[in-house]
């Protein structure tokens, strides 16, 4: 049986743990109100805008004839839009800077390689796009033994999501769709379903897909100015960032959402622990009081002898 001591000293050691997962808890608490009303006022405009981009695009007729302004390698519509046989994928992982998240970042990362093997099965290389330093870390290693390559990281997006963020991203893998360095890029990303769950998912952001509701159309009495093309060449831009800025709240929710939930397990565990500590703690005490009493009383009746 452990000394008073020691058990002193790790009932010590687990009320400061438990004021660090309590002071968490109530952190990520706070956070992910906010992550989860961002999510909420941003998802309306995401399904109306994936909503006109689908009638637009239904509507346009040859996207392949149009010429563009082309001042970036985003607002080169046509070859976002072209799509070609795959011989080299792109994956987005979207992944959080700390860890303390209970599985968040493990999921994503599984999700990620499951996918890498999927593609490499088909002998189709991936490269990687990587936001948050938990999946860049992992993935460095990983990809010493895979068929994958990184080629972009963001630390930045991970805790702060924001346009400008997901503008950076979405010019780095437009450039590399562009130039046919990939052929395919998708999201692994989270999708934050309330304050106790969220869920893994993958989207695929380029090529864009041309929905098959042909009789989604935009209603002929609207009028185009200049013209539809010219609507388009701003619209898709603003589409595919639209798509990797919702990835990035859905993923920070979803992040705060898990760390809240692990920290408050992690609290519970500690209250129990102290529970069972100072049990032990007080059963240790009553036993070496008594061993005392037994070594006075047999100390005096040795001397009455």
């Amino acid at each position: 049986m452990a000394n008073l001591k020691d058990i002193k000293n790790r009932i010590q050691s687990v009320e400061s743990t438990k004021k660090i997962t309590r002071a968490m808890k109530m952190v990520a608490a706070a956070k992910v109100k906010r992550a989860e009303n961002s999510v909420k006022a941003s998802r309306p405009f995401t399904a109306e805008l994936n909503n006109m981009f689908s009638k637009l695009l239904n509507s346009i007729g040859n996207i392949n004839d149009c010429r563009p302004n082309i001042k970036s390698s985003v607002d080169n519509y046509p070859s976002l839009l072209k799509m070609r046989d795959i011989n080299e994928a792109g994956i987005l992982v979207i992944t959080s800077n700390k860890g303390l998240a209970g599985a968040y970042n493990a999921n994503i990362i599984r999700k990620t390689l499951k996918l890498i093997e999927d593609y490499a099965e088909k002998g189709i290389k991936c490269k990687l796009f990587i936001v948050g330093q938990k999946g860049i870390s992992v993935l460095r290693k990983k990809c010493k033994d895979l068929n994958c390559e990184i080629v972009a990281e963001y630390y930045n997006a991970a805790n702060n999501p924001s346009a400008e963020a997901a503008n950076i991203i979405t010019e780095d893998i437009a450039k590399y769709f562009v130039e046919e360095k990939i052929d395919r890029i998708e999201i692994v990303t989270t999708r934050f379903k309330n304050m106790m769950s969220y869920y893994v998912e993958d989207w695929i952001v380029l090529p864009v897909q041309k929905p098959d509701n042909k009789e989604q159309l935009v209603d002929p009495l609207m009028e185009f100015e200049p013209d539809m093309p010219s609507i388009l060449q701003k619209i898709v831009p603003m589409y595919i960032t639209n798509i990797i800025y919702q990835a990035l709240l859905e993923a920070q929710a979803s992040e705060l959402a898990s760390r809240m939930t692990a920290m408050s397990a992690a609290t519970s565990n500690a209250e129990n622990m102290l529970r069972d500590l100072s049990i032990e703690y007080n059963k240790t005490r009553q036993t070496a009081i008594t061993q005392e009493l037994i070594e006075v009383v047999s100390g005096a009746n040795a001397q009455n002898t």
